[in-house]
Order: structure tokens, then C-alpha cells, then sequence
């Protein structure tokens, strides 16, 4: 802000000059109060200058309306929307949200420093604010292949960023507990730099919260249970909770929540594929889904902008109120979030659905070092064969919309030549992942029970967190055939039958990302959806987004990487056969 700047502002604040934007009769929102006022909103460059009796040169009017600030996602990779930062921002408009807390983890984990550096390049000029909280943990641990390694000398560089607001999840515990060298130079620096640090507390106890506290990590977005949520609120942590496509917490983390401690709770979707975020919304629908199960509204709208701001240190924003972003939402019903307009510094960007005057951002470029990324060796259908002795096995047991799953032993069919054979009546799905960034020929395979497949294979490069090739199915012919299709278009999704692609969703960007528009994106994922039904799918949850984290070394209790099956709370590699 420079000194014209700043004294016109004084001037429209104290009636002397004319706003540029007057909103006048709408009931608004006090999020410090916690009241329902009302006032005319006076904004001039952008920013609200004062609530009271106002003239503008444009004027909205909002009777019969509800002014609130608009919302801010505390924690999100828009990586799995599955499309480039802009197509993400239009999407967020349309559903009040006009900030969000990123990490490019997903993409880094691939292509590293220069994934992050895309993701930031592409998220100039945006009508949406999409700060980044920079990957701690790449590789996330050391029982996986990855794409990239990212040290304290690859991330010092990105704190000098304006839209860098520190380190993101820090998942490797092990690595804080016992002070390995290369996380506490990462944490040491994020200090230095005055920056903020994101946890990630999966299963840790109450003993290891202390560890996290005394280190400077001060978020969660882990809480699975009421128990675990005020654990983390009574150790100082601020409590994400957390309702994304998966990770479904909001319902379970909800009672924790009271008039004492609201102030220490946000809002985050973590990751939610672009259909979710179409069709059912992105933090607006979880401040609905807080009021249907019984919270206050007010607190509600609160928990999704004041208390996200306070948390990330974004002291302009989250408010309606003198010398705040006039980021702010217009809507015809509070309780049940209907959003009618969203103004965006001062500026309307959405009114009934539909983006206003929102510029159409100029992508990156868009290398080849960027879209060329699925490599590993020509496969047969004996990289898939499980040898059995003894026909009992560990198996990876899904929990619907959980990124937990259970560990549990059950007896598998074998054949006269001891390989395991997938069983439809048993729900024993074979399970592979296949390394796909250094040619390393390392090929996990597990059996997992809970998806449903009735016929044929899913695959995969969005593995979280090295984002291999994981593939689930019912059979050698498909898994093989899909794992080839999946390298020819680079990457995506797909879901093959009898050696047929049924549908695919290419995702050419680091084998994450579609370089298309999300109205396109969202039609190959209806397509991709159709195709999980011709081979009988659960309908219980997302199979593509459970699948991409049954490859995730550091949640509970048994996952699948390149180098084998793995259990987490023993932190090594176990046989699949018991």
C-alpha cells in the first residue's frame, strides 16, 4: 500500500470520498461479537474501509440478505481435484471459497523443486488467494520409492515467496522423535524464516503430541475421534477437522467442539476429487453439514474464516470489518450456506452460479519434464503372481471413507501351482504397485478386501505420497493390460474389463494433473464413475480415491508400497503370507 493509497482510504472511511463498492442492506455477519449486525459495507481498492452510512460509485444491494467473510480451506492439495490451479480457483468461487492453505506435496513428490515451482507459477493472478505451505516430507518415509527428494537447500529458497506461509505436513514422526538431521534443519529454517508449521498426527498419543508441540507444530488434521480431537485442543494445537472424499471426520470431531474452545477449530477438505467438489461443495458444505448435526451457525462460519485466518497468521482476512480484503459472501439462507454472490477484493466474481468477470489465467508451460513421468520396464502376468505355502494371508482391509484401514488375517484360494487367485464371493482383490519414476523394477503386491470388483482392474498414478502405479483387480490379464494403457496416455486413471478400456482420465502433468478444463475433467470422471458400476464397485465410497491411499506408509494399520506390503505402527515391511 502505498501513501495515495492509504489516504484514500481514509477518505472514503471517514465519508469524504465516495466507495467503490457500497454493499447496503444486508444483515452482516460479526465474527468477533459473534452478532448479526447491520450497516452499509464501504470498499475502496479492495478493501473494506469502513461499515456504517456509505455512498459508493456502485452499489449492491443485499435486503433480505446475510453478509458473511468469505471462506478459507486451512488445508488442501489441489492435486486431487485432478486440475491445474486455475480450472481449481473457478471451482472454489462457486462455493465461497476464496482462499485456500495449499500443499503441493502430491506434485513435488514427483518432479520436486520444479513441481513446486509450477504449482506457484501457475497460481498467479488468480481471483482466488492460493497460499502454500511447502512439503516437509519428501519422500515421506524411506519404505517407498519416490520422484523426488526435497532438502532444506531445495525449499530455503521458496520462503522469500510472498504466497509461502511455511511447512506443510510434517508426516515422518519418527524422524522429529528422533531428531534426524535433515527434519530438524527443515523445522529450525521454517522458524528462522518466521514461518508457521503444519502437523500430521495419525495415531500419535498423547505423549508423542508433546514432542510435536515442543518442536513448533501447531495443526492437526489426523483427529479420526472426539477423543483424539481434544487431545490435540488441550495440548495448544488448532484442530482441523477435516471432511474431504475419503476422509469423511466432521461427524466424529463435532462434539469436541464448544463455546470454550471453537476459537482453536477450522475447517480443511484435505483432499476431495473435482466431482465432490462440484457437486457437493468444498468448505461451504462443511460449514453445512456442522450446522444440519447441531453447531451454531455463527460458530460455524467463524470455525470457516476468522479462525483460519488467525491460524496462518493472514491478519487481513476472514472478517468483515475496517481495513479487512473484502472477501465476502452474499447469501439468500445462512443456515443452509446459499450462496447468491462472492465478492473477491472488492470485486463480484460469482453471482447465482455463474463466475463474473473472472479472468482466464495463462497456464504455465508446460515441459515435457512435466508430462514425462510413467517409466518402468515392459510387465507380464508373472510380475503379478502371489506364491503362497501356507494359504493364510496378511490382507489390507479397506474402512469406508477412512484413510485408516484394518490389518486382518483370513485364509486365500490357491491354485495347484501355489499362486493366490483373487475371489470374487471372498472380496479378496489382488493388489499391486509398480515404481514408476526411476526404472527401479520394484513391484509391491498385496490382497485387499473392501473394494467390491466384481470384474476387471482399476489403475492409478495418484498413489499418495510417491504417486507410483497402484493397481487392484480380479485378475492377472487386466491388471497387466491396464498398467500398459496407463503409461501410453502418462498417467490418469483408468478401468479396464476383458482387456478393454471401459474409461480413462488422462492426467499427463507429473501423471496428477489434466491439462483440460474441469467442466472436461468432470465429464471423463462421470465416465470413469459409469465404469466402476459395469464392474460392481462399492457405492460406499470413493474406489479411486481409497485406492490412491492404500499406497500411504503413515496411516494406520496396513498399506501397500513398490517394495512390499507394509505395517505401519511397526514401521517395516511384512510378508503377505502369514
Amino acid at each position: 500500500m502505498n501513501k495515495n493509497q492509504l489516504i484514500r482510504r481514509i477518505d472514503v472511511a471517514a465519508g469524504r470520498s465516495p466507495a467503490d463498492l457500497v454493499i447496503k442492506n444486508g444483515q452482516i455477519l460479526d465474527v468477533f461479537n459473534g452478532e448479526i449486525i447491520s450497516g452499509d459495507i464501504a470498499i475502496a481498492d479492495g478493501y473494506i474501509v469502513g461499515i456504517g452510512e456509505y455512498i459508493g460509485e456502485t452499489m449492491i444491494d443485499a435486503k433480505g440478505c446475510f453478509i458473511a467473510p468469505a471462506f478459507i480451506d486451512g488445508h488442501v492439495h489441489i492435486e486431487s481435484s485432478m486440475v491445474l490451479p486455475n480450472e481449481f480457483a473457478k471451482v472454489l468461487l462457486l462455493h465461497g471459497v476464496t482462499t485456500a492453505i495449499t500443499d503441493p506435496h502430491e506434485i513435488a513428490n514427483v518432479l520436486g523443486a520444479k513441481g513446486i515451482q509450477f504449482m506457484l507459477d501457475t497460481a498467479k493472478n488468480l481471483p482466488v488467494d492460493l497460499y502454500t505451505m511447502l512439503p516437509s516430507c519428501v519422500p515421506a518415509t524411506t519404505f517407498e520409492h519416490s520422484g523426488a527428494t526435497l532438502s532444506i537447500d531445495d525449499l530455503k529458497p521458496f520462503y522469500q515467496h510472498p504466497m509461502v506461509l511455511g511447512l506443510a505436513e510434517v508426516m515422518n514422526f519418527p524422524a522429529v522423535l528422533h531428531c534426524e538431521n535433515s527434519m530438524i534443519e527443515k523445522i529450525v529454517e521454517t522458524k528462522k524464516a518466521g514461518k508457521k508449521i503444519d502437523g500430521h498426527a495419525a495415531g500419535l498419543s498423547s505423549h508423542d503430541l508433546n514432542i510435536y508441540m515442543a518442536a513448533g507444530i501447531r495443526t492437526d488434521h489426523e483427529s479420526v475421534t472426539a477423543k483424539e480431537a481434544k487431545e490435540r485442543l488441550k495440548k495448544g494445537m488448532y484442530l482441523m477437522i477435516r471432511e474431504g472424499t475419503v476422509a469423511k471426520d466432521l461427524r466424529q470431531l463435532l462434539p469436541t467442539v464448544n463455546e470454550r474452545n471453537s476459537r482453536r477449530c477450522l475447517f480443511v477438505t484435505d483432499d476431495k476429487h473435482l466431482d465432490d467438489l462440484i457437486n457437493e461443495g468444498s468448505i461451504d458444505h462443511n460449514v453445512r453439514l456442522a450446522i444440519t448435526e447441531g453447531l451454531d451457525p455463527i460458530t460455524a462460519y467463524q470455525m470457516a474464516s476468522l479462525n483460519t485466518a488467525e491460524c496462518f497468521g493472514l491478519t487481513e482476512k476472514g472478517a468483515i470489518a475496517p481495513g479487512y480484503k473484502a472477501d465476502l459472501l452474499i447469501l439468500s439462507n445462512f443456515e443452509t450456506v446459499a450462496i447468491s454472490k462472492v465478492v473477491k477484493s472488492g470485486k463480484l466474481v460469482m453471482e447465482n452460479g455463474r463466475l463474473v468477470d473472472v479472468p482466464v489465467n495463462v497456464t504455465s508451460f508446460i515441459s515435457e519434464q512435466l508430462t514425462n513421468t510413467v517409466h518402468f520396464r515392459d510387465l507380464s502376468q508373472e510380475d503379478f503372481y502371489i506364491y503362497f505355502k501356507n494359504p493364510k494371508a496378511n490382507i489390507i482391509e479397506i474402512i469406508p471413507n477412512s484413510l485408516l484401514t484394518r490389518h486382518i488375517v483370513e485364509e486365500v484360494a490357491i491354485d495347484t501351482n501355489h499362486l493366490f487367485q483373487p475371489s470374487i464371493e471372498k472380496d479378496q482383490l489382488k493388489l499391486a504397485v509398480i515404481e514408476r519414476h526411476h526404472m527401479t523394477k520394484h513391484i509391491g503386491l498385496g490382497i485387499v478386501k473392501g473394494l467390491g470388483l466384481k470384474s476387471g482392474a482399476i489403475a492409478t498414478t495418484v498413489a499418495h505420497d510417491s504417486h507410483n502405479l497402484i493397481l487392484a483387480g480380479t485378475n492377472d490379464a487386466d491388471l497387466l493390460f491396464a498398467a500398459e494403457e496407463i503409461r501410453k496416455i502418462k498417467g490418469g486413471l483408468m478401468v479396464v474389463q476383458n482387456g478393454k478400456i471401459l474409461a480413462s482420465l488422462p492426467l499427463p502433468i507429473a501423471g496428477l494433473l489434466s491439462d483440460q478444463p474441469y467442466k472436461k475433467v468432470y465429464s471423463s470422471l462421470a465416465s470413469i464413475h459409469q465404469a466402476l458400476n459395469k464392474i460392481g464397485a462399492s457405492h460406499d465410497f470413493n474406489p479411486f480415491l481409497t485406492l490412491s491411499f492404500l499406497a500411504l506408509p503413515v496411516i494406520p494399520e496396513l498399506k501397500l508400497t513398490d517394495m512390499g506390503l507394509f505395517q505401519v505402527s511397526r514401521f517395516k515391511h511384512i510378508p503377505i503370507e502369514y
